[in-house]
């Protein structure tokens, strides 16, 4: 392979992708749009509050309407005595919104039944406070029913919030602190991230052999240079535009943001944001909605500040122990980021050189971009596998789908990097990184045979048996 040619192809492909509009435009545009999808939430949540709802509450019961207590969102109003089903069909002339109909009392279930009547259907804020008041006042009759002083007190005394701070133990005996919140965020950032810029750019290296094959200017190419040269040229240029916009992006929405805070306040976007509270922002932003894993977390205690760590007398023996702020820092601080920037470098690299020769063989086997999807199928599939392993890879990242997904070379580049925040063996990152380089190797020498005679294939719809037709050939 002559080296010189070689560069003058990158040069060539990187020019011509840099020079674009389009790469322009993405390049200035998404930082803007990932900017925005950091602030904008939280401007939504609180542009997207209900307005108060007037609730008409029928109490058969007698024991829910003393507790129930009016907020921002709902006011209650004491309609009890009335005829439900003429309330229902006049809220407008009575100026309410919502009929509560509250049922006689379960003596023996110690219960009731509630129906709620409304012209339009109730959002999932309003239901889940009201839901939320009669649960309450059933609770209330059932503890004042057992007749024992005090009960309530007693209950709520009892209960507890433990929260569980972990520490990792080196070999030496030194201990860390390890909150699994803080390694799930990372691990799902960086096996999404690597997906993403695989996928994007990858394909961007098949639209680019298209665009080249059905124009006929490959045929103007390869008469000075080889084809393997100008497939391996092609790659890694199109790799070297991936890192330039991949690092404008991160300086660019680094600089937006900076400036968005010092415009708006950051005790303002605290606010916005619940108070960094995670377990507000995820209920304000999908009431109901349970992300995996999120339910066995304790947020609330781990973001609590600092200074709300509870003090020990001088004559006691407790230890005081890192809380809120303070392990999320010290999680992040322990993490080893020299070893997770240089396996997040090999695997884009390789993984991306892996997957790339296979999209640029299949460019080079069709003339548009319609007759790829069956050619496709085969390299895509293992690599939404490795994406959906790494999305759950935090809740077992010792089990053996995860572990032989970071072995596997087709699934290793996602889901390695899923499982790197929660410690990997230098022995098992080794053995990943060379089957991958060694996967690389081989498929790049068999897309290089299928498109040096692929790409001057013109007027026929190409399939499997042709690409197993052209390997053999010598």
């Amino acid at each position: 392979m002559n080296l010189s040619k070689l560069g003058i192809i990158i040069g060539r492909e990187y020019l011509n992708k840099v020079k674009k509009k389009s790469f322009l435009i993405i390049t200035f545009v998404a930082p803007v749009v990932f900017a925005a999808l950091c602030i904008l939430p939280s401007v939504i949540m609180m542009g997207a509050k209900e307005e108060t709802k007037k609730v008409a509450v029928v109490d058969a019961s007698g024991i829910v309407l003393p507790t129930l207590e009016n907020t921002e969102v709902v006011a209650f109003y004491d309609f009890t005595g009335r005829n439900v089903d003429s309330l229902k069909t006049s809220l407008d002339a009575i100026g309410m919104d919502v009929l509560l109909d509250i049922s006689p009392l379960d003596s023996l279930q110690k219960t009731v039944t509630a129906h709620s009547y409304s012209a339009k259907p109730l959002g999932i804020e309003t239901s889940e406070i009201i839901e939320r008041r009669i649960n309450d006042a059933i609770e209330s009759y059932r503890i004042d029913s057992y007749q024992i002083d005090n009960l309530g007190k007693i209950m709520s005394e009892v209960k507890s919030n433990i929260h569980l701070v972990s520490y990792t133990v080196d070999d030496s005996g030194k201990e860390s602190i390890s909150e699994s919140f803080v390694y799930m965020i990372i691990s799902m950032v960086l096996g999404m991230a690597l997906y993403m810029f695989i996928a994007l750019f990858c394909g961007m290296v098949m639209s680019s052999v298209i665009e080249e094959k059905s124009s006929r200017v490959v045929e103007v190419l390869v008469s000075s240079v080889k084809a393997t040269e100008l497939m391996f040229g092609k790659i890694i240029g199109v790799a070297l535009v991936a890192l330039t916009q991949f690092l404008l992006w991160i300086v660019l929405t680094g600089a937006i943001l900076a400036v968005a805070a010092g415009i708006i306040g950051k005790d303002k976007i605290a606010a916005l944001t619940g108070g960094g509270n995670p377990t507000e922002m995820v209920q304000q932003m999908a009431p109901g909605v349970n992300v995996p894993g999120m339910e066995s977390l304790d947020l609330e205690s781990l973001v609590n500040a600092a200074d709300t760590t509870a003090a020990v007398p001088a004559d006691s023996t407790a230890v005081t122990e890192p809380t809120g702020a303070q392990a999320i820092f010290s999680t992040l601080s322990n993490l080893n980021y020299g070893t997770i920037l240089i396996a997040f470098l090999l695997y884009f690299i390789f993984g991306y050189l892996l997957y790339a020769s296979m999209f640029a063989a299949i460019g080079s086997a069709v003339e548009n971009e319609a007759d790829t999807q069956q050619l496709q199928i085969p390299v895509t599939i293992p690599l939404l596998l490795g994406f959906f392993i790494a999305i759950y890879a935090f809740k077992a990242p010792g089990s053996q789908l995860v572990f032989w997904g970071s072995m596997i070379p087709f699934t290793s580049p996602i889901v390695m990097l899923a499982r790197l925040p929660f410690g990997v063996a230098t022995w098992e990152l080794v053995l990943s990184v060379a089957l991958l380089v060694a996967t690389f190797a081989l498929f790049a020498w068999i897309s290089a045979k299928i498109y040096k005679v692929g790409i001057l294939m013109y007027g026929k719809k190409s399939t499997f048996k042709d690409l197993w037709k052209w390997l053999k050939q010598k």
